[in-house]
């Protein structure tokens, strides 16, 4: 079973006699392919140890808010952002009701509050407890909010009570969030994407180059996991993190960004050419510096081979999307390099408006092949990486 590959979770222990359970969560949650970091609460720590928790997760076990070394780096905000999902097994009475006042008062509630993840939270309490009205109420208000909840069990308990509330099973826990990510709409694919932008020399010091940020090739680096797909990533200049699940090979030139493809194109499903790759390069490079000795300076430029293309006229290619960062004709400039570079899809995108430029965190893009044009309307690029991906599968892997 694989349902988790590549996904990252943390999980969240609180205060609940099930804590005992939760190295055996951990387990089962690896079996499926996650990540899995542990944050244990005051109260958990007094039902499980973080020795036995962090031998199991192969991972350091997080518990202080206010650990110095962490928060160097703002722990708990690269914990939340780190997280795919977050589970919280067991969520003790305590922790339900925090979350629903949405305190932070300790690592757990506060990666709760600063997450963009999927949360799941799993209650494990005296029948009673979670028969309470307030207990009712503060899971429907969760529940309201998108929080999913993973029912308890009936049966004996540690009190000597027998009805609902025990910890569900540490497999059914897994299996629910694996159901999170059910569309696995990659899975077995392998993704080579290019992405950044390539640097090309003139002398030491100095180098022709673009804008290029590299956020919209790693949010379809990210979504490709996210799908399922092995993914390798083929990275110029970039100005964010890299995304640790992925193969990464870093290059700086056209050239060696040429180079680097020709070599891993083998056996990929699907080449994703997202790198702003530089047309051109100095014929010369100097090996010093060049002095400003005169008023003006002639560099001559020589055409760089076009990597997209190259791959396109492969004997034996896989599924082949460009971009087409246009400023002017788009449509057409777009229809144009689709024909030209003989590719499946080109991706279109108008640079020349700000707000979903080069550096932007945004995105408007159009989708366009040989039969039609889809528009992906403004979103976050990782929404719109999400919906490319979708629209790439529908339209070359499972096509209707």
């Amino acid at each position: 079973m694989s349902g988790l590959t590549n996904k990252r979770i943390v999980l969240g222990v609180s205060g609940s006699i099930a804590a005992y359970k939760a190295p055996d969560i951990v387990r089962r949650l690896q079996d499926l392919g996650a990540d899995v970091r542990v944050i244990v609460t005051d109260g958990g720590r007094e039902f499980v140890s973080e020795r036995s928790l962090q031998t199991i997760s192969k991972n350091k076990v997080h518990n202080n808010l206010w650990d110095k070394e962490a928060e160097l780096s703002m722990g708990h905000i690269e914990i939340a952002k780190w997280a795919d999902v977050v589970i919280i097994a067991p969520a003790s009475a305590n922790t339900i009701a925090k979350l629903c006042h949405g305190r932070a008062d300790d690592l757990l509630s506060t990666v709760i509050l600063a997450t963009e993840a999927k949360i799941m939270i799993a209650p494990a309490m005296n029948q009673q407890m979670f028969a309470a009205s307030a207990m009712k109420d503060n899971l429907g208000l969760l529940k309201a909010r998108g929080i999913d909840i993973i029912n308890p069990g009936f049966g004996d308990q540690a009190c000597g009570d027998v009805g609902e509330g025990r910890l569900a099973e540490p497999i059914d826990i897994a299996s629910q969030a694996a159901e999170l990510f059910t569309s696995s709409l990659l899975s077995g694919k392998k993704v080579l994407i290019t992405l950044g932008g390539t640097r090309e020399a003139i002398d030491p010091v100095r180098f022709i180059s673009n804008h290029s940020s590299g956020k919209m090739g790693m949010a379809l680096a990210h979504a490709c996991i996210q799908a399922g797909a092995k993914t390798t990533l083929i990275v110029g200049s970039i100005s964010i993190e890299l995304e640790k699940r992925a193969e990464i090979i870093q290059v700086i030139s056209a050239e060696e960004m040429y180079q680097a493809v020709m070599k891993q194109i083998d056996n990929q499903d699907l080449f994703i050419s997202c790198a702003a790759v530089a047309d051109f390069r100095p014929k010369k490079v100097s090996k010093n510096k060049i002095k400003k000795d005169n008023q003006s300076m002639t560099i001559e430029l020589i055409r760089n081979r076009d990597i997209l293309a190259s791959v396109c006229q492969l004997k034996k290619k896989p599924i082949c999307i460009g971009f087409a960062a246009e400023t002017e004709n788009h449509i057409i400039n777009a229809n144009n390099k689709l024909i030209k570079k003989q590719c499946d899809a080109i991706i279109l995108n108008d640079i020349s408006q700000t707000e979903i430029g080069l550096n932007a965190d945004e995105n408007e893009v159009h989708l366009i092949t040989k039969n039609r044009t889809e528009k992906i309307e403004k979103n976050t690029k990782q929404i719109v990486a999400e919906k490319i991906i979708d629209k790439l599968v529908n339209n070359f892997f499972n096509p209707s």
